[in-house]
Order: C-alpha cells, then structure tokens, then sequence
C-alpha cells in the first residue's frame, strides 16, 4: 500500500525501511534533511514539506506520525488536517495520552478524517524483529491499513484492541508494567552484584533466559549489557521516564485501583536523578536528635 510516514527518528526510520523491504510505498518528510535523503537512498519518496507528502499519496491517504508526543503531535495534526480530504486516515504511532488521542478522533471525525492511535513498542530492535502493535481505531481505518500492521509486526504482533484511545492507553498501561519489570531486574542483579559469590552476571542473566520463569525480552537486554560492561562502570544510574508510568500512576488514583509495584518504580526513578536527597538528611537529622546516633557531615557548601 501507499503511506506517508511524518517522523524520521530511530523509531520512523526503521518503520520506514520495514515497510520499504515489505513492498510498501513510502512517502517521507522530517525536520531534519539527512533522515529524508537517507529513506529516499533506501527506496523511500522523498517530501520537502507535509503538504508534498499529501500530494504525493494516493486517495485514500493513510499519514502515520512518528513525533513527540504533546505539542509536536498536536502541531502536526493541525498542519495535516487542512490538506486531507473525507476518509484520509492520520496514525498516531507516538506515546500520546490516550486522552489527547480521543480528543483528536473526536475533532477529526466531525471533518470526515479518520484517526488511529497505534501503540508502538521494539525499540530501536523493531527493524529486525518487528513492531508490536496496538490499535485503537473506527473498523474500517484498521481494515485499511491493516497491510501495513501486518509488514510492520511480527506474526500475531498487531490488534485491534478496540475504539480510538484504546491503543494508547493498553500501551500506557504496557510501559507501566515494564518500569516494574526493569525496576525489579534492577534489584535482583544489585543483590547478586554484592554478593560475596563474585558471580557473574552475564552468565547468569543467559542462564535465566533458558527455561526460567523470569525469562524476557528484557533479560535478553540485560545479558548484552553485561557482555558489554559486566559490572555496568560505563552508565550513570539515572533513570529517566518519558511520562507513560506517570499517566499509568495517575489512572490508577482515578480508577481507585491498587498499583504499589509500577507506583514504586516511577519514584525509584526519580529518586535515581538525586544527587544529594533532602528526604534522606531530615531522616539522618531526626536519628541523631532522638537517638544521638552519629550524622555524617557533608561537604561545605562553595560559594
């Protein structure tokens, strides 16, 4: 089929070359020049604008973003909107709020432009294992570019999960459970780390992966990194989030629904970006009046 894709980024780009090698058409435009040409080397049609990339589909169009997520997503819609015409299709690959992703079906729904918010997760490993895809969507957006979804993922790797929003928010919901996932790996491997077994972490992440209960995609990630750096010197524990665990946290206080382990991981990543914690010296303050117990100084402040 014929499709635009609007993002170039390692995410975009290697869409594009998946959808290229699967026989697709693709129409590209970025920001930045060197992505386009480097698609176009690769077999992708080179846009120098959104509106050249529109003229250059076919009705009936199918536009997929691979943008930030907030204002660079709503900026893009907005531009998109006025050159599409009734029954062209705009895709949201992006992490949006699946509130924002309703909003914006609602909005383009009244013009008569169908919108799909398609939950995207493999990483920068999607080019050669495939996107796993979920799709919320109007039925017949999802029949048309089903094609696409199928080149896109692995086999079974793509669903419709249900209406508009509902894409984006099982891939929220995806990315909760993955902060708990990493967040408990994080702690296992510390505590074989300190161990007095001088155990190697790289061996026992790949025996892990063969048979065990706690085999994962992301114990495969974990066996690579130690084969790389076995005790990690080279990373910084700063763990940032790009904002899905903290909506996820935010649904549960709406819903009322109990979620300690993805709540706890979304605040041990913040507290991973703590060079000094103030929490921590009211604590060692209080110790030392109640108890006596010793206080150890800091370093004087330089002016």
């Amino acid at each position: 089929m014929d499709i635009g894709m609007i993002g170039l980024g390692r995410m975009g780009a290697n869409m594009t070359q998946r959808l290229l090698d699967g026989g697709h058409r693709v129409v590209v435009s970025d920001l930045n020049a060197e992505a386009v040409a480097a698609s176009a080397k690769a077999g992708a049609v080179a846009a120098s604008s959104l509106a050249d990339l529109v003229a250059k589909l076919p009705q009936r169009r199918a536009v997929w973003m691979m943008v930030p997520s907030g204002a660079p997503t709503q900026s893009t819609v907005d531009q998109l909107t006025p050159l599409l015409a009734k029954g062209d299709i705009i895709i949201d690959g992006g992490n949006s709020n699946y509130h924002d992703s309703m909003r914006r079906a609602d909005e383009l729904r009244a013009r008569g432009i169908e919108y799909v918010d398609a939950g995207t997760s493999g990483g920068v490993w999607g080019l050669q294992e495939g996107f796993c895809l979920m799709v919320g969507a109007p039925a017949g957006a999802f029949a048309h570019i089903e094609p696409a979804l199928k080149t896109l993922a692995p086999p079974d790797g793509y669903a419709h999960v249900g209406p508009n929003g509902a894409g984006h928010f099982t891939k929220m919901v995806h990315n909760g459970i993955e902060y708990g996932m990493m967040a408990a790996y994080g702690e296992g491997f510390e505590l074989l780390a300190g161990s007095k077994f001088d155990l190697d972490l790289r061996q026992i992440a790949g025996l892990w992966r063969r048979g065990s209960v706690v085999r994962s995609w992301l114990l495969d990630l974990a066996e690579l990194s130690f084969q790389r750096d076995p005790r990690l010197q080279a990373v910084e524990g700063y763990v940032q989030d790009s904002g899905e665990g903290r909506w996820t946290v935010q649904e549960a206080l709406d819903q009322d629904v109990p979620l300690p382990i993805i709540t706890l991981s979304l605040m041990r990543r913040f507290s991973s970006r703590q060079q000094s914690s103030f929490s921590a010296k009211v604590q060692a303050a209080l110790r030392n009046e109640f108890g006596g117990h010793a206080v150890k100084s800091a370093d004087p402040p330089t002016s």
